[in-house]
C-alpha cells in the first residue's frame, strides 16, 4: 500500500470484533475521522459466523464444517442469510449510523456486484464468489455513504448463497479495483521472535510452514491472504482491529500488519 493512496479500501472485518460494541465504535470512529480529512472510499465486507453458531444452536441444528467452509444445507439457508445479511449486517448499520457514519447496508447481489455459484454441490448452499459489476457500489460511494456489505449472495437463479466472508471481500476488492485489508484478532504473520513480518511472500511463507514457525489455523489464513494477492494482482495486508490509534494510518494506506505479495 501507498502512503495516501486514494485507491478504494475494502475492510473486511472478522473475528471477535463483530460481537464488540467497543471495537466496532473504535473502529467506525477511526473511519469517521479519516472521511473527514481525506477522499480516500471505504468499503466493510463482513461475515458473522459467530451469529449463524449461536442461531443454529438455539434451532438444535448441527454445525458441519469441510475444510473450514460451513456446510449449509439448502434447506438451512434461510436461517443463515437471516444472520449474516439481516442480524449481522444491521447491527454493524446500526454502530456505523450510532458512531456518526451514514452507513448502507448491502448483499453481494446488489447491482450485481459480485457473480455467485455454487462452490461444491457437497456443501449445500456454499457459494463462490467472482467481480461483477461495482456500478451501483461507486454511486453509493460518491454520496458518500459508508458500505456495508454482507458475505450472503445470490445465483443467476436467484438462489441465496452463503459466501466465506474472506473470499466475498477479495470479490468485492476485484470488482472495484480496491485494495484490501482482512481486519481480525491476528496482527499478522509473527516470526519465530514473536516479532511482525512486514511482508510475505509465497516462497518466504512455505520456508516458515516448513519450519513450523506458521502453525495450524494460521497456514490457512496465510495460504488464503496469498491466493487473494494473486487474485487481486496486487499486496494485501492482514492486520488486527486491536489498536484503534493504528486505523487512521491503516485506512490512509500506510502497513500496520503483514503484506502478502503475488506471484
Amino acid at each position: 500500500m501507498t502512503e495516501q493512496s486514494s485507491t478504494p479500501l475494502v475492510v473486511k472485518l472478522g473475528g471477535a470484533a463483530l460481537s464488540c460494541t467497543d471495537t466496532l465504535s473504535q473502529l467506525f470512529n477511526a473511519i469517521a475521522i479519516y472521511q473527514q480529512q481525506a477522499q480516500r472510499e471505504i468499503v466493510i465486507v463482513h461475515g458473522g459466523g459467530y451469529l449463524v453458531d449461536e442461531l443454529m444452536a438455539k434451532l438444535q441444528l448441527e454445525t458441519v464444517k469441510k475444510n473450514g467452509l460451513r456446510v449449509t444445507p439448502y434447506d438451512q439457508i434461510g436461517f443463515i442469510a437471516g444472520a449474516l445479511a439481516g442480524t449481522a449486517n444491521k447491527l454493524l448499520q446500526g454502530q456505523a449510523i450510532k458512531d456518526g457514519l451514514n452507513a448502507v447496508g448491502l448483499s453481494l447481489a446488489d447491482g450485481g456486484l459480485c457473480h455467485v455459484t455454487e462452490l461444491d454441490p457437497e456443501l449445500g448452499a456454499v457459494g463462490n464468489a467472482t467481480p461483477g459489476n461495482s456500478a451501483v457500489l461507486q454511486a453509493i460511494l460518491k454520496s458518500g455513504a459508508l458500505p456495508i456489505i454482507s458475505s450472503i449472495g445470490l445465483t443467476n437463479e436467484g438462489q441465496l448463497m452463503n459466501v466465506n466472508a474472506d473470499q466475498a471481500a477479495v470479490a468485492v476488492a476485484g470488482a472495484l479495483d480496491a485494495e484490501l485489508v482482512l481486519l481480525s484478532d491476528v496482527s499478522g504473520v509473527l516470526d519465530g521472535k514473536g516479532h511482525l513480518i512486514p511482508s510475505l511472500d509465497e516462497a518466504k511463507a512455505n520456508e516458515l510452514i516448513e519450519a513450523k514457525v506458521i502453525t495450524d489455523g494460521m497456514i490457512v489464513k496465510v495460504q488464503a491472504a496469498l491466493e487473494a494477492a494473486n487474485d487481486l494482482g496486487r499486496p494485501i495486508e492482514v492486520a488486527t482491529w486491536r489498536y484503534p490509534e493504528k486505523l487512521t494510518a491503516l485506512f490512509a494506506g500506510q502497513s500496520i500488519g503483514t503484506q502478502f505479495l503475488p506471484k
